[in-house]
């Protein structure tokens, strides 16, 4: 087995690794690069998204001949774990969630009319999208399928839109909507998927709902759908087809979650392994104190576990497969190391590390969704569980 990178990768990671370092990191230190949601200042992130498509690492999850990279999985993670060592970076390379998951559905099953209309304005960086799938209870959740409450009613050419979605993240400032809603009760083939703008009647933004935080850019929001009228031609794919692409779009999205979190995870032992070089206590450094290489070494473990079941995924992704099972362990495995690095992280910096002097304490509250989003933990475990159990010894195949 060859772990190396493609010369190509490999040559924009460090471009990457090298913009980070040098354009991004140092506005983190400074107070007036946060907007009052504590994410990146719009007109700051303006300029370094320019910055970084001049320099070509910009939306390297789509195709080149639409202005993307090209990149395929296994590049992407590579990738994208070196841009978010910043929590800036991800968007600002256009490779943040939603737009990252939004983009690559939208590239593999929407029409060339369709990708026209609602990718490329994303791709290019004009404009912000959202995906509308969550609903408040009794509504879909983990089983949309099975709960989803919001309804689509075709009358002719139209398909009219009703019913209520929460945490959609980025609805607050997006123009492109991806929306899953029921158009039938028969089984496997009871929600579809439809694109709409921002700017179409018959829905609004009810609130924008507060969280523990930080928050993505256009925050976390409750949706109300009364009568929004969707002309046909903005259908993706068949009707009753919506779980296809929700499952195309979650399968890598999952995915770039846990490429980004390994970024940050990384981050902190950065951050705190500094610390730990510099402080002195009870005679020594702290670096040299068993105590802490035992936090350092565990953690610094678990993040090269993570790298692994995330390139395995990869690659399967690549070559073509589902990559269900390896995604759902990549899932598990780095949302709890992303908390555990950062936890350690604190701990070993001690009171600076729970102050806001420094990034650990924004990215405890960020890493604490890692464990909900795009499918909780113990819904993964499920799944490898009924694969376990239908698939017996081969569920470890080499294949």
């Amino acid at each position: 087995m060859d772990f190396s990178l493609p010369s190509d990768v490999e040559h924009m990671r460090l471009e990457i690794r090298a913009f980070v370092n040098n354009c991004i990191l140092p506005l983190e230190s400074r107070p007036d690069t946060y907007d009052d949601h504590e994410n990146i200042r719009e007109d700051v992130l303006s300029s370094l998204r320019q910055q970084a498509r001049a320099a070509g690492l910009w939306a390297l999850s789509m195709p080149v001949s639409r202005g993307g990279g090209g990149f395929g999985a296994v590049g992407m993670a590579a990738c994208y774990e070196e841009m978010n060592r910043s929590i800036f970076g991800p968007a600002v390379f256009n490779a943040a969630a939603p737009d990252d998951g939004n983009m690559v559905v939208l590239n593999k099953v929407a029409s060339e009319a369709q990708k026209d209309k609602w990718l490329q304005p994303i791709i290019d960086g004009t404009v912000r999208s959202s995906i509308v799938m969550t609903e408040p209870h009794p509504g879909a959740g983990s089983d949309p399928a099975g709960m989803m409450q919001t309804t689509a009613e075709r009358k002719g050419d139209t398909w009219v839109i009703r019913g209520r979605k929460w945490f959609i993240t980025g609805a607050d400032g997006a123009s492109h909507f991806l929306l899953l809603a029921r158009t039938s009760t028969e089984p496997r083939r009871e929600l579809t998927t439809f694109m709409f703008h921002k700017d179409q009647p018959g829905w609004r933004i009810v609130r924008r709902i507060p969280i523990m935080g930080p928050e993505e850019h256009g925050g976390h929001c409750e949706l109300e759908f009364d009568g929004l009228e969707i002309p046909d031609e903005d259908r993706l794919m068949d009707v009753g087809r919506g779980m296809k692409v929700v499952q195309t779009r979650l399968g890598t999205a999952r995915l770039t979650h846990c490429m980004r979190w390994l970024g940050m995870a990384k981050r902190a032992l950065e951050i705190s392994g500094e610390y730990v070089a510099e402080r002195e206590a009870f005679g020594g450094k702290l670096k040299d104190r068993e105590s802490v290489q035992l936090m350092q070494g565990d953690a610094a473990m678990n993040i090269m576990i993570g790298r692994l079941l995330v390139m395995q995924a990869a690659w399967k992704l690549d070559q073509g497969g589902f990559a269900k099972n390896e995604v759902s362990a990549a899932k598990i495995h780095v949302a709890d190391t992303l908390h555990q690095a950062i936890d350690s992280s604190i701990q070993l910096c001690g009171a600076k590390g729970y102050s806001k002097d420094i990034l650990l304490e924004w990215m405890y509250r960020y890493a604490r969704q890692a464990r909900l989003v795009d499918g909780a933990s113990e819904v993964h475990k499920m799944i490898l569980a009924r694969a376990f159990q239908s698939e017996g010894i081969d569920f470890w195949s080499w294949g």
